[in-house]
């Protein structure tokens, strides 16, 4: 066995083919074993679960608003839970430049952008099934602890549905911003700061200043057009907020994905590993 060889996951060497010819599938396979092989990965999806649960159920005890929207309470978990999935997606890129072991899988996989769509699909798809299990949870137990008196919010309820549906892809969208933003930095601590500060610290700046602006930043869509059921809010005094439609707040967060990804596609094409 090569010394490359060697340092790749069970599981990895069964599907190697000569150079050149692996297609998708093998490089999914190759990336879903690394994935699932690391005990980090299923913590992190148990506690960010748990967490939106955990919040929903909260927010839930303390509702005493029986007309507000309930489905955005009982997803209200679904913001702090966003930023373990969002680092699991820059750990996901990261930790094989860390630990040198992209060159192997480089020199297993020389097409790059097979590589990046293997790992963006993989993960994708985990942080989605994942997300939609911790929304539909949350929904159901953030109901559940409302206090006697106030009616539970049902799927079936105006856009009830869709909010936890939203909710659920968001989980998606986020981890792939930051699995991107991992390919773009390369080092853990960096990326991982980079993606708190644009998801979370820039747009509580921003939002101070402009209400305008922060309609189109990640947090402000997730908590202000996909798990909400009443889009516009108003304040005591009169002033009323009017975010992005969810359709329009999911497609603005696709985008930022896709930009992301485009840049992290072409630095990875050009850059030695």
């Amino acid at each position: 066995m090569t010394a490359q060889a060697a340092r790749l996951p069970a599981g990895y060497q069964a599907a190697r083919l000569p150079a050149g010819h692996y297609r998708f599938r093998h490089v999914a396979r190759m990336e879903w074993i690394k994935l699932r092989s690391l005990r980090s990965t299923w913590w992190t999806l148990v506690i960010t679960t748990a967490g939106a649960i955990g919040i929903g159920v909260a927010v839930g005890i303390n509702t005493k608003n029986a007309h507000g929207d309930l489905t955005n309470n009982a997803l209200a978990g679904i913001l702090p839970a966003l930023l373990l999935t969002s680092v699991l997606g820059v750990l996901t890129m990261t930790s094989e430049y860390s630990s040198g072991m992209i060159r192997s899988t480089l020199a297993a996989v020389p097409s790059r952008s097979l590589l990046l769509a293997a790992k963006a699909a993989v993960f994708g798809v985990l942080a989605l099934v994942v997300g939609e299990v911790a929304s539909f949870l949350a929904f159901s137990a953030g109901g559940a602890a409302l206090p006697r008196g106030i009616t539970a919010p049902a799927l079936s309820d105006p856009g009830a549905l869709r909010a936890v549906l939203l909710s659920g892809m968001s989980f998606c969208l986020i981890g792939l911003i930051g699995l991107g933003l991992g390919a773009v930095v390369r080092h853990s601590a960096v990326a991982i700061a980079v993606v708190v500060a644009g998801v979370y610290v820039a747009p509580v700046v921003v939002g101070n200043a402009s209400h305008e602006l922060a309609k189109y930043l990640p947090i402000f869509i997730i908590g202000n057009s996909l798990s909400t059921t009443k889009p516009v809010g108003c304040s005591a005094d009169g002033q009323c907020f009017h975010p992005l439609s969810a359709w329009a707040g999911l497609g603005v967060l696709a985008l930022y994905a896709a930009v992301i990804f485009g840049i992290a596609w072409w630095l990875l094409a050009r850059r030695d590993a």
